[in-house]
């Protein structure tokens, strides 16, 4: 049966399902799946003669906001101790089907994996499994060779590993949809760290400085004590940190942030400025109606903001806000250009980015 493992972020397996699901059904792919609880995977099993290949050639992983990277699986193989990579080799030259050309491998763990050991020797794998691989004319030669793909294995513990491939221009910048971020001493908050991933996963990295350089204005709605202004102001903004509590004294030393003591979701600049962020928790359908507020009525061109979704029905939530996002700004007859994604440094919140394009 065609598979996909799909990663998400762990007790969010129901959600990143439903998703994957609902989206493959509407490019008329049908299938079902199977939730790892509390593993931050999902197996997804296509039930017609469609293969995994086939649903990731219209399906993009850009279009999804659960689940976080994915590869196609080609097989199960155990592992025994005194040559696993041998069999790696051997459940690979044993398949039925093709697969596309590799040159690089990667060699996974669950995002929750505690067992140090299982760490350090897939550390220490990757190197001789490469060298197998490489000569058994399994990846090509040349690691730094164009591939259409990476082979990727993934290692639930020390007895099987779990191997498939993930397509180039189609699966998650960092590995898993992890970025390793590090949070200067000098930042007022972790929060800091959700803007840094948005723009990291949202914005085209050969396009970062046409959204983020030149001296742009921004908006940080709810921003005490001011992790999200911190970022704005490290890309040179001039920002207007709107808020009822207090603000970061180092930040304010700074010269380029203005502190307004108002509202979040009432304050609107009296002209139009670059970017508005906001990370207030309140309802999330009051934050989707904002941003469409915002952006229809010329505030900002772009946005970053997070939805604070409820425990219960986390997946219906999010349809009902994307619904009013697009459902308002179809309405003013804005172009824009909406990307959403539940980031690896969130929790119970997604994260939504809007460029108006028109």
């Amino acid at each position: 049966m065609e598979q996909l493992l799909a990663f998400c972020r762990p007790g969010f397996e129901a959600e990143a399902g439903r998703e994957m699901t609902d989206r493959a059904a509407e490019h008329g792919f049908f299938g079902f799946f199977e939730p790892d609880k509390g593993t931050g995977m999902v197996w997804y099993s296509l039930g017609g003669p469609e293969t995994a290949e086939d649903l990731l050639s219209r399906l993009a992983l850009a279009d999804l906001v659960f689940v976080r990277d994915w590869f196609v699986v080609l097989g199960r193989f155990p592992l025994p101790e005194h040559d696993r990579v041998g069999a790696v080799i051997d459940g690979l030259r044993s398949l039925e089907r093709g697969y596309p050309g590799c040159a690089r491998l990667e060699v996974r763990l669950s995002e929750n994996n505690a067992d140090g050991d299982l760490g350090n020797f897939a550390r220490k794998w990757v190197s001789p499994l490469s060298r197998g691989l490489r000569g058994a004319g399994l990846l090509k030669a040349d690691q730094n060779a164009p591939a259409p793909a990476r082979l990727e294995i993934l290692l639930p513990d020390f007895s099987e590993a779990v191997v498939g491939y993930s397509p180039e221009g189609n699966r998650a910048r960092y590995v898993g949809g992890i970025p390793r971020l590090r949070l200067p001493a000098s930042a007022p908050s972790r929060s800091a760290l959700k803007l840094e991933e948005a723009w990291k996963v949202f914005l085209p990295p050969e396009r970062e400085l046409d959204y983020l350089g030149g001296g742009k204005k921004a908006a940080d709605l709810g921003a005490a004590p001011g992790g999200w202004t911190w970022q704005l102001v490290r890309q040179g903004m001039l920002v207007t940190a709107v808020d009822n509590g207090p603000m970061n004294p180092e930040l304010m030393a700074s010269g380029q942030v203005e502190h307004v003591e108002a509202d979040g979701y009432s304050w609107r600049p009296k002209r139009g400025i670059d970017w508005m962020v906001c990370d207030i928790v309140d309802q999330p359908r009051k934050t989707a109606r904002l941003a469409v507020d915002w952006l229809t009525g010329g505030y900002c061109r772009y946005t970053v903001f997070n939805l604070k979704l409820p425990m219960k029905k986390r997946y219906d939530e999010w349809l009902i806000c994307r619904d009013i996002i697009v459902r308002g700004l179809a309405e003013a007859g804005i172009g824009y250009n909406l990307r959403a994604r539940h980031l690896y440094h969130d929790r119970e919140e997604i994260t939504c980015f809007i460029e108006r394009t028109g």
